[in-house]
């Protein structure tokens, strides 16, 4: 296929939206959700994650997912550095294999993004620093290769999965999860009180994720057509009725809207549509968007079992359910002439790519609807037992050579003790009450001190 200018040009602008996402979006999300004493550590730990991914992809990961067969579940390792490689023609698509490199490096970098958010605050970095590499290679490949590599068992079978519910959030919200289980909780005072220590930093990081999907759902089809553009759509429609939802229900239960309510309600919305936003009306969309701002609250609310393994900003709720949700909802909501022109002569044949909706609408295929509901909880089941086996067996291994957790007075001090580092430079016992000039007043004094700002001490 020649290559097409405008194609490539939009891959790689949906390339850096979904980049964006997690460098600064999650970045500044998670270190405003953090408490103040954490805000370091969450956000380097993104930091880390984005760049060791990268180099992990270009060395063996990009081929181990979309290279030529090893089994069913993973392709051959190899580097994806050569010029030869990178400049030659990607396996789909109207650009260079260089594009494809980066547009699929981008989804695997915020996946290991979303586990680091599970351990804030009591995994130590160290640690960190091997499990990043580690899950990458053996478990976030094997799901993108079962998915969405031809050769996969998942793809042959017919799973959809149109831009990384499962490949991405499912496992990464479960990842995450037993990752939690394994270094255990945050200190007691942590987990008793953990304020978000800046809300608006926390709202900005939420709002570039939010808009960053256009460029992961929209980019989806690797080509600037109308199926991109109706899953741009469906994506943003979906995140505002989940976004809705989760409110309205945290009224009903507190009297009051909540910010990190609402970050938490859009978040779930995208991730539920990713798995079908190019292949759903957009009535579909917005009944997602109300499922999804609904079943992941009642998980983070009102089931105590899922609360006994700390996770501190709601991976688990807004990924893995979601994210399951939404590949579940794709097998039942999936339109027929949209799965045609996605996955082209594929669909339709053997029954493939038909939503249960459409099959017992009068299509006469009620049997291949229910087939495609059945292959997309066995999309979930596998997920999921990757990530809770393969996870497992890294914090395992891990914590023989590196302690998982931290240390109590780690744990006690936060940023200081572990990276030397503090936020924010302004202690919490002095304020700001003159504007004009940038002066602090010292609580521990009777007369107002006022000190330039090159001049702050700490009280």
């Amino acid at each position: 296929m020649a290559e097409n200018n405008a194609d490539n040009a939009w891959q790689l602008t949906a390339a850096t939206l979904v980049a964006l996402q997690s460098m600064p979006g999650l970045v500044l999300l998670y270190g405003g959700l953090a408490k103040k004493k954490w805000a370091v550590n969450s956000s380097l730990m993104a930091v880390y994650a984005f760049a060791a991914t990268l180099i992990c992809w270009v060395g063996w990961g990009y081929r181990m997912s979309f290279g030529d067969r090893l089994t069913d579940f993973l392709g051959k390792p190899a580097p994806a550095m050569d010029d030869g490689f990178l400049m030659g023609q990607a396996f789909l698509g109207s650009f260079p294999a260089a594009t494809m490199v980066w547009f699929q490096f981008v989804f695997a970098a915020i996946a290991a993004v979303v586990v680091g958010g599970a351990v804030v605050g009591r995994m130590r970095f160290a640690a960190w620093m091997a499990v990043v590499p580690l899950w990458h290679t053996v478990s976030y490949t094997v799901g993108a290769y079962s998915v969405w590599n031809g050769e996969g068992w998942l793809a042959k079978m017919g799973v959809i999965d149109f831009a990384g519910g499962f490949v991405i959030h499912l496992s990464s919200g479960v990842a995450g999860y037993t990752a939690a289980y394994w270094v255990g909780p945050r200190s007691d005072s942590d987990r008793n009180f953990f304020p978000p220590n800046s809300i608006v930093m926390m709202l900005a990081g939420a709002g570039l994720l939010w808009m960053g999907w256009t460029g992961f759902n929209g980019g989806a089809p690797y080509a600037a057509t109308a199926i991109a553009s109706l899953a741009v759509i469906n994506t943003h429609v979906c995140a505002a009725a989940s976004l809705l939802t989760w409110l309205l229900l945290d009224m009903t239960l507190s009297g009051k809207p909540s910010a990190s309510g609402a970050v938490n309600g859009a978040i779930s919305g995208l991730v539920c549509i990713t798995p079908a936003a190019g292949l759903v009306q957009c009535w579909a969309a917005v009944l997602m968007g109300l499922i999804s701002g609904s079943l992941p609250w009642y998980t983070l609310h009102r089931v105590a079992l899922l609360r006994r393994v700390d996770d501190p900003f709601a991976g688990f709720h807004t990924h893995a359910v979601a994210g399951a949700l939404g590949g579940v909802l794709a097998g039942v909501l999936a339109a027929p002439e949209l799965c045609r022109k996605f996955y082209g002569e594929a669909a339709g044949g053997g029954g493939k790519y038909v939503g249960l909706a459409y099959a017992l609408g009068g299509s006469g295929r009620a049997s291949a609807g229910v087939r495609q509901v059945g292959w997309q909880i066995v999309g979930v089941v596998f997920v999921v037992c990757l990530n809770v086996v393969v996870m497992t067996v890294i914090c395992l291994v891990v914590r023989v050579f590196v302690a998982l957790r931290m240390s109590e007075e780690e744990m006690e001090m936060g940023d200081e003790e572990v990276h030397g580092e503090v936020a924010y430079g302004i202690d919490d016992q002095s304020r700001f009450v003159d504007a004009k000039v940038n002066s602090i007043y010292d609580v521990d004094e009777v007369a107002i001190s006022k000190t330039p700002t090159y001049q702050m001490h700490r009280v």
